[in-house]
C-alpha cells in the first residue's frame, strides 16, 4: 500500500496563539489546504467544479490534538478520501512533524453539493471519477 498524499507546511508565527501554540482553527486550514491540494494533484481545480455548478462541502469535522506545534515547526499534512455507498465521503488526515510524530488527526464527513439544486449529489464518486485526470489519486 502506498503512503497517502501529503503536503508540507511550515507553522508561521502569526498562526500561533498567546501561548505560542498553533491556533486551533489553523489545523482546519492546514487540513483544507491538503484536501484542495490532493484534488488539484488528481487534476481537479476548484474552478472546474464551480463551472459545473458543484461545490465540495464539509458536513462534520473532528480534530484530535496530540502534540503542540510552534512557529517554525514543519509538518506534513496527509489526506485520504474514503468512499462509501451514499451521498457522503469520509476524509482522513494526519498532521505529522518531520520526525513522524503525530500532532493531530482530522476526520471529516463531506459531500458534493449541486449549487443550483442546493442538494448533495447522489454519488460523489462518479462525479469525481469523471472530472479527475488521475482518479486513482483519489482512491477511485
Amino acid at each position: 500500500m502506498t503512503d497517502p498524499f501529503s503536503v508540507r507546511v511550515v507553522v508561521r508565527g502569526y498562526e500561533t496563539d498567546a501561548q505560542g501554540h498553533l491556533n486551533q482553527s489553523v489545523y482546519l486550514q492546514y487540513a483544507e489546504h491538503a484536501r484542495w491540494s490532493l484534488l488539484q494533484h488528481a487534476g481537479i481545480r476548484q474552478s472546474d467544479m464551480l463551472e459545473k455548478g458543484m461545490g465540495a462541502v464539509t458536513l462534520e469535522t473532528t480534530i484530535r490534538y496530540l502534540r503542540e506545534l510552534r512557529a517554525g515547526d514543519e509538518v506534513d499534512v496527509s489526506c485520504s478520501f474514503l468512499w462509501g455507498e451514499g451521498k457522503t465521503l469520509r476524509v482522513e488526515q494526519t498532521i505529522r512533524t518531520t520526525d513522524g510524530t503525530t500532532a493531530a488527526e482530522v476526520v471529516s464527513v463531506g459531500g458534493l453539493l449541486d449549487l443550483r439544486e442546493r442538494r448533495l449529489v447522489r454519488d460523489p464518486r462518479e462525479y469525481f471519477r469523471a472530472l479527475a485526470a488521475r482518479p486513482e489519486e483519489l482512491g477511485l
